[in-house]
C-alpha cells in the first residue's frame, strides 16, 4: 500500500468510527495530508501503527453534573474530559464551558492540543474538556456551585502529574478559582493541578496576555526570516476578547498599525489605528464592563462600525483570526487576498477553513496554523506548572522572555521541518511534521500502550 493510500485508509477509519464528528474529521485530515513525506522517509511509523494510535484518544471521560440554581431548582449538565495523548507528558489542555460543547469539538481541540504542546518543547501531553454549561446569565453563586459540582467528579481523573486542565472559552480566572478551591477541599492537597490560577494562589504573570503576545512573536519571526518586520504594517484582527486585544497590544508595541477588530455586533474600522489609550479603553470596555465594540465608535467617532460584518473586508497587510474555528472561509480568503493581505497568523484553534488555507497557499502568502502560532497560552501554562513545582514566582520580564524564546523555538522547528520535508514557507506542513515526530518517537520508545 502506498503512503497516500495508507493515510486515506486511516482517515476513512476515523470517519467510519465517528461519522458525525465533522470538526474532529477536519482537524485530523488537516494533519494527515501533510504527513506523507515523513512517513515515506521513516516507514517505522506506519509499521507500528503510530498514526492510527495518534488519532484515537487514550481516554474519554463523560459524566453528569447535577447542580441547584438560586431558586432551588435542580439542573443536570454533562461534563467531559478527553485525555488524548500522554506520550510526552501529563495531559494538558483547557476546559470549555459553553452550551455548544460536545464530544466532537473536544476531540478536535484535544487532537490539536497534542501537536501544539509538542511544538512548545515542554513536557506536556494533549487533552481537552468542559461542559455544556453556560456561565452567561448565571449568578455568581450559581457559577460557584456549578464549578464545585463539576470538580466533585473531575478531581478523580486529574492531578499535577496526570492531567492539568486550564481555562478556555467561558471558563476564566473566576471559574478556575472555584475549581481549584473544590479540588483542594476534596483532596486536602495544595498542588498545581490547574493553570490560569490567580496570582495570589500560584498563578503566573503574563498568562492572560500570553496567547496574543505569542501570536505576534511568531508573526514577527516569519517576517524576520524574510528580512522584514511588522513595523509600519497595517493589521486587522477578528475577535475583541482576551487574545484579540493582547494581539493588538503587542502589535502596537512592535510598531504595527491595527485598524480593524470585530465581535458579535460586527467589525470596527479605525483608519487612524489603535493607540495605547484606545487599547486601555477596550480592556475596560470588554474585560470589566463586558461591552461591545458599538461603544468604541461612540467614544472614538472617527471609527466606523460595520454591523454584522467580519474584519476581513478591511484592507490590510496582516490578518490575525483570534475568535473561533472556521471563522475565515474561502470567500473571506479571496477578499483578504484581493485587498492585499500578505500574512495570516492564526490566534485561535483552526479558525481558517480548508478552502481558505488552500487559497493562502496557492497565493504563496505567509500562513501560520494555530497549533504553532497560538501556542503561547499553553506555553505560559507550562511555565506556571514549572513555577508551581519549584515553589517560585518569576517576574513579568522573566516569563515574557521565556515565552518569546518558546515562540522562537516553535518557529525554528516549523522551518527546519518544512526545509527537510516540504517546500519553502509551508508552515502547515512544518508545524504538523515537527509536532508529530516528537510525539511519535516517544510512542515508539514506550511500546504498544
Amino acid at each position: 500500500m502506498s503512503t497516500k493510500a495508507y493515510l486515506q485508509s486511516v482517515m476513512d477509519g476515523v470517519k467510519k468510527k465517528d461519522p458525525a464528528e465533522q470538526l474532529f474529521h477536519q482537524a485530523v485530515e488537516e494533519v494527515l495530508i501533510t504527513l506523507e513525506p515523513i512517513l515515506d522517509a521513516q516507514p517505522k511509523y506506519m509499521q507500528n501503527a503510530i498514526v492510527e494510535r495518534m488519532v484515537e484518544p487514550e481516554r474519554v471521560i463523560t459524566f453528569r453534573v447535577p447542580w441547584t440554581d438560586d431558586k432551588g431548582q435542580i439542573h443536570i449538565n454533562r461534563g467531559y474530559r478527553v485525555q488524548f495523548n500522554s506520550a510526552i507528558g501529563p495531559y494538558k489542555g483547557g476546559l470549555r464551558f459553553h452550551e455548544t460543547v460536545a464530544l466532537s469539538t473536544l476531540k478536535f481541540l484535544g487532537f490539536e492540543q497534542t501537536f501544539k504542546n509538542s511544538l512548545t518543547g515542554l513536557p506536556m501531553g494533549g487533552g481537552k474538556g468542559g461542559s455544556d454549561f453556560d456561565t452567561r446569565g448565571k449568578s455568581e453563586a450559581e457559577v460557584m456551585r456549578y464549578c464545585q459540582a463539576f470538580m466533585t467528579e473531575l478531581y478523580r481523573h486529574i492531578g499535577e502529574n496526570t492531567d492539568v486542565p486550564a481555562g478556555d472559552l467561558g471558563l476564566g480566572g473566576r471559574e478556575i478559582g472555584y475549581l481549584f478551591g473544590q479540588y483542594k477541599k476534596i483532596t486536602n492537597r495544595y498542588v498545581g493541578v490547574l493553570t490560569g490560577k490567580g496570582l495570589e494562589f500560584g498563578g503566573s504573570l503574563i498568562r492572560t496576555e500570553a496567547t496574543g503576545y505569542g501570536v505576534v512573536y511568531f508573526a514577527e519571526e516569519m517576517m524576520k526570516l524574510r528580512g522584514d518586520s511588522l513595523k509600519g504594517k497595517t493589521c486587522i484582527i477578528s475577535g475583541a476578547g482576551n487574545v484579540g486585544i493582547h494581539t493588538a497590544e503587542k502589535l502596537l508595541e512592535l510598531g504595527a498599525k491595527v485598524v480593524g477588530m470585530s465581535d458579535y455586533s460586527g467589525a470596527v474600522y479605525d483608519e487612524e489605528g489603535l493607540t495605547t489609550e484606545k487599547i486601555a479603553y477596550l480592556k475596560d470596555l470588554i474585560f470589566n464592563k463586558r461591552g461591545l465594540l458599538t461603544e468604541y465608535v461612540k467614544k472614538y467617532t472617527g471609527a466606523k462600525h460595520l454591523p454584522g460584518k467580519k474584519s476581513w473586508s478591511i484592507p490590510c497587510y496582516a490578518a490575525f483570526p483570534t475568535s473561533r474555528e472556521n471563522e475565515l472561509d474561502g470567500n473571506d480568503a479571496k477578499e483578504l487576498l484581493k485587498n492585499g493581505c500578505k500574512l495570516v497568523c492564526e490566534g485561535a484553534n483552526m479558525p481558517c477553513s480548508p478552502e481558505a488555507i488552500t487559497a493562502f497557499q496557492q497565493a504563496k502568502i505567509l500562513y501560520a496554523p494555530g497549533k504553532a502560532a497560538n501556542a503561547g497560552g499553553v506555553a505560559c501554562s507550562g511555565l506556571e506548572m514549572t513555577q508551581n513545582s519549584i515553589r517560585l514566582s518569576w517576574t513579568r520580564e522573566e516569563v515574557d522572555a521565556h515565552l518569546h524564546k518558546i515562540m522562537q523555538h516553535i518557529h525554528s522547528s516549523c522551518v527546519n521541518a518544512y526545509k527537510e520535508f516540504g517546500t519553502d514557507g509551508d508552515y502547515l506542513l512544518g508545524a504538523n511534521i515537527a509536532g508529530f515526530k516528537k510525539v511519535a518517537d516517544a510512542m515508539l520508545a514506550q511500546g504498544i500502550v
